[in-house]
């Protein structure tokens, strides 16, 4: 009933009727909340520039979130909080622009708000109904792809295993192809085994219907990809490339296009494009409100730590922030005031003598962290992300600690997935150093909003007061 890579053969069509359905959706969500303000559509002058603006941001925002991309094998709730944070960015800018042009006393709010609750209900709407279009396609045996897999060691396996935990991709393996006679002839992971001269005889001879073949070899394999792709050179059936790179400590990885030629990222930081955005106004925002509601308390601080010891209120200290660029941090100092050898920085230790009593009320409570704040403010830092160490740390544990310098592929956080799980304080040995950084990077790998926002909560109940910080 359908032709073989329909969706496929027509995806740009597809893609762009998406587009411009999203837009329709923005604009008559507009109109049915006007409607059900006023009772009518003579809608005024300044209602329909603002329709327009929303569409028109909608075309924008939208596509930065990957929104019309293939979203086949991903789960369902990524694209609902993938359309989500989209449209959430379109009304920010939206309220923005009212505000900026202080033309925000023109609407009326019930029409906003029905506006921006019917637009995001009709946009996720949309996508529920495609995915559940395409679930019964596929179950009905339509908009399925057959693939062979080339390589039946450990790194095609692991695709097999991954293929049949997800059959909502409509991915069916037929047979693997391996030179390895040992191999041919079983079964692994429930699929045949079979030499590639045999499955190259069945695409040529019995005109299997086989769409796609993945090239699942090592590295090292390249003059063998070449002679199966010379063996595969009648054939018009599409061929993929399933790089071994999984033994590889990836972070991010994706593959992009540069100047047309396709490029593999091992690894890159998550801040880019939309993400960086979001970050950005997520920092700028909250340490906005939290700066307002802090700074009694920051007052109340700084005239503890002057009443403490003599020497200045604030504490600052270069240390490395995004891309591994020095940064100057601030905190209250918790100190007495001394001097250290040139290029030393000592650990505070427990009942250590240079912190002072009120000192050690800070750093027990991270009260100490509060003018970090300012940090996030200037764009050095953010709310959410690893600890910044001192320079002289880094230097000591970058050759000690496997990846350890690209927990600076994002900006330095006032607190962290580490800090939460009861990774701060003291590092005094290497098996310390090794857990943070593991879940800094666990935290770079998986970053979203989401993410943020729960570490955040979870420090309000868990990362203030520790024991180990002294």
């Amino acid at each position: 009933m359908f032709k073989k890579g329909l969706i496929r053969e027509y995806s740009p069509v597809i893609s762009f009727g998406a587009r411009i359905l999203d837009l329709c959706i923005v604009i008559g969500a507009g109109l049915l909340a006007y409607y059900l303000r006023f009772g009518h559509l003579r809608i005024y002058d300044y209602y329909e520039l603002a329709l327009v603006v929303g569409a028109l941001l909608s075309a924008i925002i939208l596509p930065l979130f990957k929104l019309y991309h293939s979203w086949r094998g991903k789960e369902l709730w990524r694209q609902i909080w993938k359309t989500t944070l989209a449209w959430a960015v379109v009304v920010l800018i939206l309220v923005l622009l009212a505000f900026g042009f202080k033309s925000g006393a023109l609407y009326s709010r019930y029409w906003a708000v029905i506006w921006v609750l019917l637009a995001w209900l009709g946009l996720v709407l949309v996508r529920v109904a495609v995915r559940l279009l395409f679930n019964f396609m596929r179950k009905r045996g339509w908009n399925h792809r057959h693939i062979y897999i080339m390589g039946a060691g450990e790194l095609g396996r692991n695709v097999a295993r991954q293929l049949n935990d997800a059959p909502w991709v409509g991915y069916d393996l037929v047979a693997f192809w391996d030179d390895n006679p040992e191999l041919q002839g079983k079964m692994i992971e429930s699929v045949p085994v079979i030499s590639c001269e045999e499955g190259c005889k069945q695409l040529e001879r019995e005109k299997k219907h086989i769409d796609e073949i993945w090239l699942a070899l090592p590295l090292r394999a390249e003059e063998r990809m070449r002679e199966v792709l010379e063996m595969l050179r009648h054939s018009t059936v599409n061929v993929r490339l399933v790089p071994d790179i999984f033994g590889f400590h990836l972070l991010n990885h994706s593959v992009t296009e540069v100047a047309g030629v396709p490029v593999l990222d091992l690894r890159s930081s998550p801040m880019q494009g939309a993400n960086r955005v979001l970050k950005a106004i997520e920092d700028r925002v909250l340490a906005a409100l939290i700066l307002l509601l802090i700074s009694p308390l920051m007052v109340l601080i700084a005239v503890g730590v002057k009443a403490s010891s003599p020497g200045p209120v604030l504490f600052k200290q270069k240390r490395h922030g995004w891309d591994g660029k020095p940064i100057k941090v601030y905190k209250f100092r918790t100190m007495k005031v001394h001097q250290e050898k040139e290029g030393q920085v000592t650990q505070a230790t427990k009942d250590d003598p240079r912190v002072t009593r009120f000192g050690a009320f800070l750093r027990c409570t991270s009260l100490d962290e509060l003018p970090q704040f300012f940090n996030v403010l200037q764009g050095r830092m953010s709310i959410v992300g690893p600890r910044p160490h001192a320079m002289a740390h880094n230097e000591l544990y970058k050759d000690q600690v496997e990846a350890y310098m690209q927990r600076h592929r994002v900006k330095p956080g006032i607190t962290g997935w580490a800090q939460i799980n009861g990774w701060r304080g003291e590092t005094d040995t290497l098996d310390k150093m090794e857990k943070r950084v593991e879940y800094d990077l666990y935290y770079i790998e998986n970053w979203s909003l989401w993410l943020d926002l729960k570490i955040i909560v979870l420090t309000i109940f868990r990362g203030f007061v520790d024991k180990k910080a002294y």
